[in-house]
């Protein structure tokens, strides 16, 4: 299957990413947002971002104009119809995800490949709403899409071989390194990151140190370049608290469980760095400050 077309679905952090991605392998890429307010500022990102990479030598002048020439920003999701490969990557809700495969499943011709960005909800039940489950996917880009190197590639057990070699090799076209994991909750990064966060979100619950000393703990102790309380707040602990629920869900493990502390966190609007506050006091992105929870 050649793909020379691709659709991104929400043009947020993530999928501005995975379209700036697209763009400087060379496709022809439709980003699509709810509407023109978001639209815009998701097309301004990602202009912003080819602009700085062109002026720091990674890009030629011809490569940032070409680029640019291959974008295009949608409102309606019927200018979806003609990409050869749709990429989901709206907010982590079931039901967010199921509205917009319903109308890509009807609008799309039958050999579009539909892929979703979801980091830990079930892709087979996401595909199960579609007339086309053998030409669905999991591509898990992590955050920001950018700079991280790994891109999970998740088959269910109706996945066509060919729709997954597809998969498989777009990914490396856009210089990522793909792994296969299974459609079990978490797939394989968040199985095993999750229960690591929630473990440092606990001790800090339970008083065993502060958001300094946890996170400085495990940067200096175990060379991690950041610790998981940071890294929760980079994550989104709204993000973190619903990926936790489904692993809970799948998995009835009391470590996947979401803890009160962050459930809480998330009711007060404290959802990290997205909101200026978490962990952290990110007033001052490049200096942020530990909170007194």
């Amino acid at each position: 299957m050649a793909v020379k077309r691709i659709g991104v679905v929400g043009c947020g952090a993530m999928g501005a990413g995975i379209v700036q991605l697209g763009l400087q392998a060379g496709y022809e890429v439709v980003a699509h947002e709810i509407n023109d307010e978001f639209l815009q500022k998701g097309l301004g990102r990602v202009k912003g971002a080819i602009e700085k990479a062109a002026a720091k030598g990674a890009l030629s002048v011809e490569d940032k104009e070409s680029a640019l020439h291959r974008l295009t920003g949608v409102t309606d999701l019927q200018e979806l119809s003609g990409c050869d490969l749709i990429i989901e990557a709206v907010p982590e809700v079931m039901s967010l995800k199921l509205d917009v495969f319903k109308k890509l499943d009807t609008l799309c011709g039958p050999e579009t490949i539909l892929a979703t960005n979801t980091s830990s909800l079930s892709v087979s039940d996401i595909a199960a709403n579609t007339s086309r489950q053998d030409k669905f996917i999991g591509l898990h880009f992590f955050n920001p899409a950018t700079v991280m190197p790994l891109v999970e590639v998740i088959k269910t057990i109706r996945t066509e071989p060919e729709v997954f070699d597809t998969a498989f090799a777009f990914v490396k076209s856009l210089k990522k390194t793909p792994v296969v994991a299974k459609d079990n909750a978490g797939f394989i990064v968040n199985l095993l990151l999750t229960p690591f966060l929630l473990d440092a979100i606990r001790a800090l619950q339970d008083g065993v140190a502060s958001v300094a000393d946890i996170d400085a703990s495990m940067k200096l102790g175990c060379n991690h370049p950041m610790g998981p309380l940071m890294l929760a707040d980079f994550i989104g602990l709204d993000v973190l608290v619903n990926g936790a629920k489904s692993l809970f869900e799948e998995y009835k493990e009391k470590r996947y469980a979401p803890l009160p502390l962050m459930k809480r966190m998330v009711t007060l609007g404290s959802l990290g760095l997205k909101a200026g506050k978490g962990f952290y006091d990110w007033s001052d992105p490049k200096n942020p400050k530990p909170m007194d929870l």
